[in-house]
């Protein structure tokens, strides 16, 4: 990016401030623009109708004149604007109308004059812009401009700053990015220049944080370049506040300490059943937890075979991590007490803080933890399953198949349907942890540590809000690089209203922001909590792709066509299958099956044609992906097609071929038990579905290429 003039922005920002207002003049805001290099007209500000006659002769063409106030920001409303003013007496004219016009809509608005500005048109109307997000900060918006941004709100929106590549990706990023590439033989725009508007916006309110919303709508796009008609720029009225932060090794000491404890202490154990303080030990004690095990209660002398403490400043050693089971009420106290024993993380089950509206509470306990640097989980959770360590930390049922599986919760409802589908699908999972509230430990610290955790492969989250958006989007950038992350994140419907008197700031209301941003980090996000829970599932086993290149292999036509039609939504490419290959694929199929893609062998065909035609696929290296369909025959039978298909692959492997298969099997309920024996495989395959298995790969595809994992 070109050299800026920062020392200009701050002048014209303290003179605003300084004056008391948040909204800067059209002027003002082109001397913002001129710094930074952001295209604008040739203008001027007359005070007179005189001014405004030479101003327009000298700029020579048909000239646009605005109002200029810092009381009336909507100026069309204020018919404020008069455009297409050719010549000095059209202008004299215009600037008496615009004055006339603008005492009458505000009596006593404070007018500077009335900008002339040389007219610009041609290309394409389009809307770059800036606002402060309450979750992420700055972020950038681009859509089209005009009257479109508003009826079709065909918006990107992207973290600030950002480089070139993103500021591009931003532009092509659109549904309607065909109209500014020259959509039905018109004249493309200058994709780049509209680019360097957008990285440049980004770079100015990353500088100027007090910058609260920044519009340039529209911005006329064309062959020979972006300039931006108009400008307007509001500042914060008040001082944000910023989240806390933690630096990366602080984080992944605390979070090592909670996921592999040396002792757990529990803060109201009790041996009477049906007691969550009961349900916890039984759960530490149970699911084979080595550690010291110290059971808290002042009315107890033995909680469960186990000597029992009056309070935790009684216990001999050291304790890592305390598990609260008692009424919110009596935490502060206990917390205290685990601050001066030196306690290093605190599992807050407990409810009756923020959740039920008591704010205050939730801020003591935040301020004693603060106070004595201990980390804290939830309140308001169901504890936490850390599988390496054989560490059950909750009152719900105890978890044992292990694998590579971390999944969090900020709903402890979720949170038991995660527990379930991982008990009825056997998923290996290294962590389930809850997060209730928040109030300290959130999904960025956790990401922390799964990044840097050797037995997790796969992280799925689900989420209501995001504390620090932005910390959260720096760690998944680096995560996703190496490890998938899955993000269901509830809300997708409006955000809620919200001040805002830009463009811009209007259009960051709804759940694009968090689409596009997630998107930005890296991360898959599932439509829905079963779809998080099969990406979770299903994305460890799935070797990641090299290419783009996905056939369908199909023994039923009619699947054929759904599976298509379920990667064109999932954004697969269906590879053109050329003439050597497509030979090769029509020596196995009957002379009525079709090659091409999708290959549809026919239901009639034997085991040998399965067989043949899926060995094919995986040794052929332009390949990259298969799709296999499968239909229910007595020629075929389910679990012949199962086994033949895993021993196909076994055998690929067994030569160094790794390529992502799913599956979809349509039949009698004999296919459920031939999907089980598929996934002990690392096929992903769903009955009765053909949307399913594609979703899959197309989250796998999603990831890898995030990743810049595939070649090309």
């Amino acid at each position: 990016m070109s050299e800026v003039d920062k020392a200009s922005v701050r002048e014209v920002l303290d003179k605003v401030r300084a004056e008391g207002r948040d909204s800067l003049t059209a002027p003002e805001g082109k001397r913002v623009c001129d710094a930074y290099g952001i295209p604008t007209p040739r203008e001027g500000l007359a005070t007179t109708a005189d001014e405004a006659a030479s101003l327009a002769e000298e700029i020579g063409k048909p000239v646009a004149a605005k109002i200029v106030s810092p009381d009336i920001l909507h100026k069309t409303e204020a018919g404020g604007v008069i455009i297409g003013v050719d010549g000095a007496d059209a202008a004299r004219a215009a600037f008496d109308k615009i004055i006339a016009n603008a005492k009458a809509y505000k009596e006593n608005a404070s007018i500077s004059g009335v900008q002339i500005q040389e007219m610009v048109g041609g290309g394409q109307e389009v809307i770059v812009g800036a606002t402060t997000d309450g979750t992420f900060g700055k972020v950038v918006a681009f859509g089209l401009g005009g009257v479109l941004v508003e009826v079709l709100k065909d918006v990107t929106f992207r973290l600030a700053p950002l480089d070139q590549a993103e500021a591009r990706s931003m532009v092509t990023g659109i549904q309607a990015a065909e109209v500014l590439q020259g959509a039905r033989g018109a004249e493309p725009a200058d994709l780049d220049a509209i680019a360097d508007v957008i990285q440049k916006v980004s770079q100015l309110v990353t500088d100027f944080p007090e910058i609260s919303e920044f519009d340039l709508n529209p911005v006329f796009a064309s062959a020979s370049g972006a300039t931006a008609a108009d400008v307007r720029i509001l500042l914060e009225t008040e001082k944000r506040s910023e989240p806390v932060r933690h630096s990366q090794e602080d984080i992944l000491t605390a979070m090592n300490r909670l996921m592999n404890p040396r002792s757990v202490a529990v803060i109201g154990a009790s041996d009477q059943a049906g007691k969550i303080g009961n349900s916890v030990m039984k759960n530490l004690i149970n699911g084979g937890y080595a550690g010291e095990i110290y059971p808290i209660n002042p009315k107890a002398e033995q909680i469960q075979g186990r000597t029992a403490y009056r309070t935790i400043a009684d216990v001999p050693g050291e304790v890592d991590v305390a598990v609260f089971a008692v009424p919110a009420k009596f935490v502060p106290a206990a917390l205290t007490e685990c601050g001066k024993k030196g306690v290093t993380a605190a599992v807050m089950i407990p409810s009756g803080f923020a959740e039920t509206g008591n704010q205050e509470l939730q801020d003591e306990i935040v301020g004693i933890a603060t106070e004595y640097g201990v980390r804290m989980l939830g309140p308001n959770i169901y504890g936490y399953y850390y599988t390496p360590q054989n560490l059950c930390a909750t009152f719900c049922t105890p978890y044992d198949v292990k694998g590579g599986v971390a999944l969090t919760s900020q709903s402890g409802g979720i949170g038991m349907a995660i527990l379930g589908f991982a008990r009825t699908t056997k998923m290996g999972v290294s962590a389930i942890v809850g997060l209730g509230n928040k109030s300290d430990v959130d999904e960025d610290d956790l990401l922390t540590f799964f990044e840097n955790d050797d037995n997790t492969q796969c992280v799925a989250m689900h989420l209501e809000d995001l504390k620090d958006g932005r910390a959260f989007v720096e760690t998944a950038q680096r995560m996703t690089k190496k490890k998938p992350v899955v993000v269901l994140k509830a809300g997708r419907t409006d955000m809620g209203a919200r001040a805002a008197s830009s463009h811009t700031g209007a259009l960051a209301g709804d759940d694009k922001v968090y689409d596009d941003i997630l998107r930005q980090a890296g991360v898959v996000r599932a439509p829905g909590l079963n779809e998080m829970l099969e990406y979770a599932r299903g994305l460890p086993l799935l070797p990641t792709p090299k290419g783009e290149n996905v056939v369908i292999i199909t023994g039923a036509g009619g699947s054929g066509v759904l599976l298509s039609d379920a990667c064109v939504a999932e954004g697969l490419s269906l590879m053109d299958i050329p003439p050597d290959l497509d030979e090769a694929f029509r020596a196995f199929i009957p002379p009525f099956g079709a090659a091409g893609n999708p290959i549809d062998i026919t239901g009639g065909e034997p085991p040998s044609t399965y067989e043949a035609t899926i060995r094919l696929g995986l040794e052929d290296p332009r390949i990259h992906a298969l799709i296999l369909g499968y239909w229910h025959t007595i020629v075929t039978p389910p679990m012949v097609f199962a086994e033949l298909t895993a021993k196909v692959l076994a055998e690929a492997r067994a030569k160094g071929i790794d390529k992502p298969v799913v599956a979809s099997l349509a039949g009698d309920t004999e296919v459920e038990q031939a999907c089980d024996y598929l996934f002990e495989h690392r096929v992903i395959a769903y009955p009765y579905t053909t949307e399913r298995p594609v979703a899959v790969l197309g989250a796998k595809y999603r990831w890898a290429r995030a990743a810049g994992l595939i070649d090309g």
